[in-house]
């Protein structure tokens, strides 16, 4: 272990653009991951790394991120821990953060006062687990003064990302650490590596610093003319042009209790698709990225919210979830939930029918209702009978966005009017198709085969009964 100070400095002013509409109301980190939020995952990783000293730097529209850091994350003052969440204060200037540099900079008292040795920069949107003791470690080791984290990545996707070339082999005595040749920003192509000739290294945003060569660095930055004040765009490379710039390949980070299919699994959300699809990581038996590792927890606020239920509705129309994650709170009353992600205090009703999709805090899906492949925001109260997901043109007229890939979003809050005779029968008819886990768990067994055609005519009642108001909401 490391007997070097550390500081840990969480870059979290992000506005996300490209998430909108979940960021409407919210900054990038704040936005809810299956009952987490996003800068959750940054910070579990900083404790469950034994460093407890952390700065949170904040921005765009902070208010529930802060709000959720100083009601989470509180360490042991007599211990001279502390996670601290920390606005844009324009003490160099009257600018508000011009970049991931410019809000360190901004935000050199904190550095001055903690005196590290040795500062972790770490974003605050991307959901993985990794110990950043042994980057540290690695970093000391190799003599580096700049070390940046790494994640492997096949070579046709090389436009999409800051990629890092590296000079030689691994340094001797240094797990996991390459000098880098070279720092190149979503290049057309770049060398595969030498052991892996079909990847190459990204950026994982992750940086480790001497702190003296990381103030100098930013002092310089700072007075540079066409600079965009950015971490990954001007500070890496002034550290690789004087040659003090070494890669962290975090394909050789080792976590505790990690499985050959999650391990090194590391995601950026910072597209609706993609944060639809880290979702759809965590849900199969063998998860392509397992929130159950109770050796290196992910940690959040604690809820007070009852255990979920799942209960027969009206017609005892079944209230089950397949292949999914249901959040405490949670009340499936004759509804059906399938291979999806259901967070805290989710009501689903008689008949309705909830798809491929991700419900965030205190959705309320009416009876008869179908959801399918959407992302559905906090307090959002769709209509009994309504159809989402399954006509886009439909989706895009009352406002829903929709992805080019077909996913819709409803914002937070936002208001879904009562569906038309349409409407209604195009959600009847997709209420009534028979599971798919459960159809391959019938296969062709003739007992079974006729159980369910009778929960499928029990649903068909249920909805019609619920949609027509004869159903009561049925909670207890």
């Amino acid at each position: 272990m490391s007997v070097k100070k550390v500081l840990a400095i969480v870059l979290a002013g992000g506005e996300g653009k490209r998430l909108m509409p979940l960021t409407a109301d919210r900054a990038k980190p704040a936005v809810p991951f299956a009952g987490f939020r996003l800068v959750d995952f940054a910070l579990s990783n900083l404790a469950n790394s034994g460093y407890f000293k952390i700065v949170v730097l904040t921005q765009y529209k902070s208010h529930s991120l802060d709000r959720h850091v100083s009601e989470t994350w509180r360490m042991s003052t007599q211990l001279g821990n502390y996670v601290a969440s920390v606005p844009a204060q324009q003490r160099r200037g009257k600018s508000w953060f011009l970049g991931s540099a410019n809000a360190i900079y901004q935000s050199m008292n904190l550095i001055g006062d903690a005196e590290p040795d040795i500062v972790v920069v770490v974003g605050a949107d991307h959901v993985y687990r990794m110990d950043f003791e042994q980057m540290v470690e690695s970093h000391i080791n190799s003599g580096a003064r700049a070390t940046v984290a790494a994640v492997r990545q096949p070579l046709d996707m090389a436009d999409q990302f800051g990629v890092i070339e590296v000079d030689g082999g691994e340094v001797p005595g240094a797990i996991g650490a390459h000098k880098i040749s070279a720092f190149v920003e979503k290049p057309e192509s770049t060398p595969g590596l030498e052991d892996a000739p079909d990847q190459f290294l990204a950026s994982m945003g992750n940086y480790v610093f001497d702190t003296d060569a990381l103030v100098e660095a930013l002092e310089h930055d700072a007075v540079k003319e066409n600079t965009k004040n950015d971490m990954g765009g001007d500070i890496i490379p002034y550290f690789v042009e004087r040659g003090e710039a070494f890669v962290y390949d975090f394909s050789t980070n080792d976590i505790p209790d990690a499985t050959d299919r999650d391990r090194n699994y590391w995601r950026d959300v910072g597209t609706i698709d993609s944060y639809y699809d880290a979702h759809m990581d965590l849900i199969s038996p063998l998860p392509i990225f397992n929130l159950y590792n109770r050796a290196w927890p992910i940690f959040t606020r604690n809820t007070t919210s009852p255990p979920a239920k799942f209960v027969r509705g009206a017609h005892n129309s079944v209230g089950t979830a397949l292949d999914s994650i249901v959040a405490p709170g949670v009340v499936v009353s004759g509804g059906v939930v399938e291979n999806s992600v259901l967070s805290n205090d989710v009501y689903v009703a008689t008949g309705a029918r909830v798809q491929d999709s991700v419900l965030m805090d205190k959705v309320t899906i009416g009876a008869g209702a179908v959801v399918r492949r959407a992302i559905i925001d906090k307090n959002v109260k769709i209509p009994a009978g309504a159809a989402i997901g399954l006509d886009h043109d439909l989706d895009r007229s009352r406002g829903f966005a929709v992805t080019e890939s077909g996913i819709t979003v409803l914002s937070k809050g936002q208001l879904v009017p009562n569906p038309d005779a349409t409407e209604l029968a195009l959600s009847r008819t997709a209420a009534a198709e028979l599971p798919e886990a459960l159809v391959l768990a019938v296969g062709l067994d003739q007992v079974a085969q006729e159980t369910m055609d009778l929960v499928v005519e029990n649903q068909i009642s249920a909805i019609g009964s619920a949609t027509s108001g004869e159903e009561a909401k049925i909670i207890g």
